[in-house]
């Protein structure tokens, strides 16, 4: 009696399983798919129940949109600035906490870790409070700067994971044998440390990248392109803004092809050595 019981609990678990997973997929991937076909219909604003025809009209209209280019080239400087500063100061952050025990570590992780915890709207106010008190006035640099108060701690947070798991009596074997602390690091801890470098810089991009709150309130009077889509949402959206959406899908698609080819031929030579 109990196998066919257990057989037909079996079916409905996957029956179960597999709606949730429909229903999941829908619910990531409607709003994309419904995106994608706004940019290419051929009525303003971005619409799919009201179909005017199949156009290309929209990419020409961003590509003459000038204000948008500069936003994404704004953009693209302050993620450079805030990888330049979030990963040396989480490495160093990490180093401080899990090379360092002393009795004052927990108060030194929770004062590091706060400006996660922090609305991104105070961070942004508060930095440019401090900086037009000094003389300085809002724009890349600013919003770069209050980025990088909190993305650092994310950054942080990942090379702690990555240092817990380094086998630490091979740099005290290379010191042993005379190396000093920066062929240490040179030659044992970074190299240990790159897949995590990299993760961390490309995780340090995407949130500069998307960061509105903090960012609206500390650029003064330039804009990031996530600012100025949001800026032009209280005037109605253009079907060029989907355009942009459909621009980085396919630049993501690309992108992890090319990553997982990669890692494929990386295996490939690694088992054939």
């Amino acid at each position: 009696m109990s196998g066919p019981s257990q057989t037909s609990m079996g079916q409905g678990s996957r029956i179960v399983l597999n709606v949730y997973l429909g229903i999941f997929f829908i619910y990531m991937f409607l709003p994309l798919i419904l995106m994608v076909a706004a940019g290419f219909n051929d009525f303003s604003p971005p619409s799919v129940t009201v179909w005017r025809g199949f156009t290309l009209k929209w990419f020409g209209v961003l590509a003459a949109d000038t204000r948008m280019w500069q936003g994404l080239i704004n953009s693209l400087i302050i993620a450079s600035i805030v990888i330049a500063v979030s990963l040396p100061f989480g490495l160093a952050g990490a180093f401080l906490i899990s090379r360092f025990n002393s009795r004052f570590n927990g108060l030194i992780y929770g004062i590091m870790v706060s400006p996660l915890l922090t609305p991104g709207i105070i961070l942004g106010i508060s930095t440019l409070i401090f900086w037009r008190n000094i003389g300085v006035s809002g724009g890349l640099i600013t919003a770069a700067i209050a980025q990088a108060s909190f993305i650092s701690s994310y950054t942080m947070l990942m090379f702690m994971a990555r240092l817990e798991r380094q086998d630490i009596t091979l740099e005290e074997a290379a010191m042993d044998l005379g190396a000093t602390h920066a062929q240490v690091f040179r030659r044992i801890t970074l190299p240990f440390l790159r897949p995590t470098i990299l993760t961390a810089g490309f995780i340090a991009l995407l949130q500069s990248f998307e960061n509105y709150n903090t960012t609206i309130f500390s650029i003064g009077g330039s804009s990031t392109l996530v600012t100025e889509i949001g800026s032009r949402m209280r005037f109605g959206l253009s079907p060029a803004i989907n355009v942009i959406g459909i621009i980085f899908i396919v630049l993501t698609i690309i992108f992890a092809t090319v990553y997982v080819v990669f890692r494929q031929k990386e295996r490939a030579r690694a088992a054939a050595r």
